[in-house]
């Protein structure tokens, strides 16, 4: 029986040494594998370093060119926009000229015409509000009270209903004397 239970444990040892040995192997070509990276980066490292540089130049160049371009472009579309500009401006300034000499009125001209009409309705309420005020005052003699509510001014008020009769009754006698046709 011991010499099976040994057997056993020697597969094993085998079997789990061959994997050890595997692992071990397999670490041993990573590790050369490194060596082997940076003995190469040491030696084309500059050769690398000095190709990686011209290819940035050489990017470079060309992102400047294309930054100029963009420039030139807007420059052109500004400069294309400053003549439109222009343009319009002789444009409206002749069109302008050309209603002026018609006698149409611009917006400046309609907004003074409505502020004088605003300034001229202004003064026509006060003028007709000092009217009536004045009025008012007249007739109340300045006291608030209005004229001819004495007694005095009634007893001229029949007075002057004499009189009026009496002028009535002198025509009437005129009327009578004038010979009839």
């Amino acid at each position: 029986m011991a010499s099976k239970s040994r057997s056993r444990t020697q597969g094993s040892d085998d079997n789990g040494g061959d994997a050890t040995q595997a692992i071990r192997d397999s670490a041993q070509k990573i590790w050369l594998a490194g060596l082997g990276a940076f003995e190469r980066a040491k030696t084309e490292g500059p050769r690398m370093f000095e190709t990686l540089v011209e290819q940035g130049r050489n990017m470079g160049a060309r992102a400047v060119g294309m930054a100029d371009d963009a420039l030139k472009n807007m420059r052109e579309a500004n400069y294309a926009g400053n003549r439109w500009d222009k343009l319009e401006q002789v444009f409206e300034e002749r069109v302008s000229k050309s209603l002026s000499r018609l006698g149409v009125l611009t917006t400046r001209e309609v907004e003074e015409l409505s502020r004088q009409v605003r300034e001229l309705n202004e003064s026509v309420q006060n003028l007709m509000t000092g009217a009536a005020e004045r009025a008012k005052q007249a007739a109340t003699g300045g006291t608030g009270r209005k004229r001819g509510s004495t007694r005095k001014s009634s007893a001229r008020k029949g007075t002057a209903k004499a009189a009026t009769g009496g002028a009535k009754k002198r025509r009437a006698s005129r009327a009578s004397r004038a010979p009839r046709a």
